[in-house]
């Protein structure tokens, strides 16, 4: 009897024929989770053990990455069709994590699935939200945010009795561990991800069909959502509240494992290494100063323990993005720790007194957290070569000065177990066919570019291309109720929704195409752009962008000249199952972000493994995707970092010149014409005409000409599809130095230093 078959009998006296799919996906979670079972901790076996603090963890659906990760995916697989069932049918069943949003918490996703794969003993440790950022939803082409209910009583994350109280102004609260499994792939142990949570969260005080709530309760609302609206008093300390409560559990954490292996906390740098995950994370530092003084150790000794053991990765140069708290509301909610940090300002203050950009509570009275991960960790890093250039001689120079030793660069990566093993199996077991299987563990794809002018290879790639698009043509029918045209080609732009990424210059570019058609300039192959990304609800102009877009959207499927030639699409809930189907799909991959803007990017990792190419400006890790692919197989436009840069030093840029030029006037008045008025939301669709025209502080208007004949060269060249695909043999060959595997090794060579085991051949 097969494994499958014993399981169907033993939890539903039934064959897995008979079996449906959410009875399948059960038993199947019972198997995987049994099979886990089996797997020691690393922990149990090793003395140091890395902490990756985070405030996201965007994991996305586990069923089939744990599959992948204890080799028994094709097993389970054939087993299913032997049966007549599908595991892609059977996987709807399973609620997606809402543990995160972006890429910040996609990233964390990938590097603890590397972490485990890589040998090395290392948690995550983050909070376990109940309805994570959000639900988006469309209506009226607006923005709708309602709670998105993923906690559901059969899910991944299992209750620990490890509980730990966290003390405020006016109250102690006592947390719940949850552990959530972190298989490797075909490692011989597992890690976990280790989620904090209150018993007393409730629910219910959301109002309904919203996600508004009272934010001053809060025992009751401090687990609700990820990054709870902070457009208001209550709803900034909210976020201290969090950021707090996953600190102190974390800092607690740490020290209760340490002292079960025998630490005596003096030595507490032989058995803990803590990387912080963005800012977020910070109060890691003064918490731990003070559970170790409250332990009996001297302030000093403590804080020169912490320093040893704390690393801080940034993700910005955006001023905005670079937290900084009012030191009031840090008394409001934890005044004892509010010590602490007065005493690590003062040190700084009393070593740099001529440098007052480096203090940590500036003369305003607030804190700055960048600065205080700085000061008191032993490791800085970017996350790629071009963002951790800008931190030394710009965003943070005067930093760099002082501590030159400190910084490093790693640059991003993705897994490909989840990225092209899952999302794209047709592709993975055609490279497996060409190139064999290691790549499954070490990315290294270099021996496909062997078949860039084998004509059959090409034939095969715009197969798998094809039945990606009828894969997501599915998909958006089931889920939207769009027809997507599979023929056509498929440009993509998903991310979190922002000016600096510049979702705004695409629509220009859209209506830019619309125009063109209208004026009988019909394309050879049609075109769908597509568009996937969430709105923060305090953010008013990315929301009129989502407008933007769907408004546009609406006027061209309503457009019988122009429908049959161009669609848009913005999905809804954009999150890592929709990218699953899209990202294999893509033909081209938007990496459009104002230069200097973005720290790295992982989605276009993530694309350019699929044969998606790029069209992007010279920022984040686009520099190093055009360094192993060539000039010849990227499309580069715009302005460069050293130039936008300069042009905010002199405060230079004036929109209105730009958008007085002929080619730029009517795309950006289009946004306000008759049509869109018709269809759209006039308030939405003014205000962001004048932002484009008075204000544009990301600069769209500097590189849309040269995006609009950027983009029109890669359309012509999509018509010697022989050509396009050699470009895109190129881009998957050439896509392994972005594994994030790479990217923990050189964690772990340059600030970790912990043992790896690789596990099994």
């Amino acid at each position: 009897m097969s494994i499958l078959e014993n399981y169907a009998k033993r939890m539903y006296n039934k064959k897995v024929y008979d079996c449906d799919n959410t009875e399948i996906y059960n038993l199947l979670m019972e198997l995987v989770t049994d099979e886990t079972a089996k797997l020691p901790t690393r922990d149990q076996d090793e003395k140091k053990k890395l902490y990756y603090f985070s405030a996201e963890f965007l994991i996305g659906k586990v069923l089939s990455n744990n599959l992948i990760n204890l080799g028994i995916y094709n097993q389970i697989n054939n087993e299913l069709i032997a049966n007549g069932k599908s595991l892609m049918d059977i996987e709807h069943t399973e609620k997606e994590p809402s543990l995160g949003n972006g890429g910040l918490g996609r990233l964390a996703a990938c590097f603890v699935d590397s972490i485990t794969k890589m040998g090395i003993n290392g948690d995550g440790v983050g909070l376990n939200y109940h309805f994570g950022l959000f639900k988006q939803e469309f209506d009226d082409n607006q923005q709708v945010t309602v709670p998105d209910e993923w906690l559901t009583d059969k899910n991944w994350i299992r209750r620990t009795q490890i509980s730990f109280e966290v003390p405020y102004r006016d109250f102690v609260l006592k947390s719940t561990l949850y552990d959530l499994n972190i298989l490797g792939y075909k490692q011989t142990h597992r890690n976990r991800l280790r989620l904090f949570d209150l018993d007393s969260v409730n629910p219910n005080i959301i109002e309904e069909g919203t996600i508004n709530f009272n934010k001053n309760n809060i025992k009751e609302n401090l687990t609700l959502f990820l990054y709870p609206d902070d457009s208001s008093h209550e709803g900034r300390l909210l976020r201290i509240y969090q950021q707090y409560f996953m600190v102190s559990n974390g800092a607690q954490l740490i020290l209760h494992e340490a002292k079960e292996k025998g630490s005596n906390l003096h030595d507490l740098a032989d058995y803990a290494v803590i990387q912080i995950n963005d800012t977020h994370p910070t109060f890691i530092i003064p918490e731990l100063i003070r559970l170790l003084v409250e332990k009996g150790i001297d302030f000093d000794e403590a804080t020169d323990i912490v320093s040893s053991i704390t690393a801080f990765t940034n993700h910005t140069i955006l001023a905005e993005a670079l937290e900084k708290w009012p030191i009031s509301d840090l008394e409001c909610v934890m005044p004892h720790l509010v010590d602490e940090i007065r005493r690590l300002d003062d040190n700084i203050r009393q070593k740099y007194p001529n440098n007052p950009e480096t203090w940590i509570i500036d003369d305003y009275s607030t804190v700055h957290m960048a600065n205080m991960a700085i000061h008191y960790g032993f490791s800085v890093n970017g996350v790629a070569e071009l963002h951790t250039e800008i931190l030394k001689t710009s965003a943070l120079k005067p930093f760099y000065d002082i501590y030159p030793d400190k910084f490093h660069n790693m640059t991003n990566g993705i897994t490909f177990r989840r990225w092209v093993m899952d999302a794209n199996k047709e592709l993975s077991e055609y490279l497996d066919l060409k190139v064999g299987t290691l790549w499954h563990r070490n990315a290294d794809l270099r021996g496909f570019l062997d078949f860039k002018d084998d004509e059959r290879t090409l034939t095969k790639l715009r197969a798998i291309k094809h039945n990606s698009k009828l894969r997501l043509k599915k998909r958006l029918k089931d889920r939207m109720g769009i027809d997507l045209d599979e023929h056509s080609i498929i440009d993509i732009q998903i991310k979190r929704m922002h000016e600096y990424k510049r979702q705004q210059m695409n629509a220009l570019w859209v209506i830019y195409k619309y125009c063109d058609i209208k004026n009988g300039n019909i394309p050879e192959t049609p075109i769908t752009v597509i568009f996937g990304g969430k709105a923060a609800p305090a953010y008013t102009i990315a929301q009129d962008i989502i407008h933007l877009i769907l408004t546009l959207s609406e006027l061209i499927r309503l457009d019988d000249e122009v429908a049959p030639h161009l669609q848009v699409i913005m999905v809804e809930n954009y999150n890592v199952t929709y990218a699953q189907y899209l990202i294999p799909a893509a033909d081209i991959s938007e990496q459009i972000s104002l230069a200097s803007k973005e720290a790295s990017g992982t989605g276009n990792m993530k694309l350019m493994a699929n044969g998606a190419l790029t069209i992007g400006t010279l920022d984040g890790a686009n520099v190093e995707i055009r360094n192993e692919v060539g000039d010849d197989n990227i499309y580069i436009f715009g302005k460069e970092s050293h130039e936008i840069i300069d042009l905010y030093n002199q405060n230079a840029y004036n929109s209105h010149e730009y958008y007085t030029r002929e080619q730029i006037k009517p795309l950006v008045d289009f946004i306000i014409s008759h049509g869109m008025l018709y269809f759209g939301n006039e308030e939405r669709l003014y205000r962001l005409h004048n932002e484009l025209v008075t204000k544009d502080y990301f600069m769209t208007l500097i590189d849309l000409e040269d995006y609009i004949e950027t983009k029109e060269q890669m359309l012509r060249d999509y018509e010697d599809i022989d050509a396009w695909y050699k470009k895109s043999v190129v881009n998957i060959a050439k896509s392994g130095f972005f594994s994030s595997d790479r990217t923990i090794a050189n964690y772990n060579d340059t600030i970790w230093h912990l043992p790896v085991s690789y596990g099994e051949e």
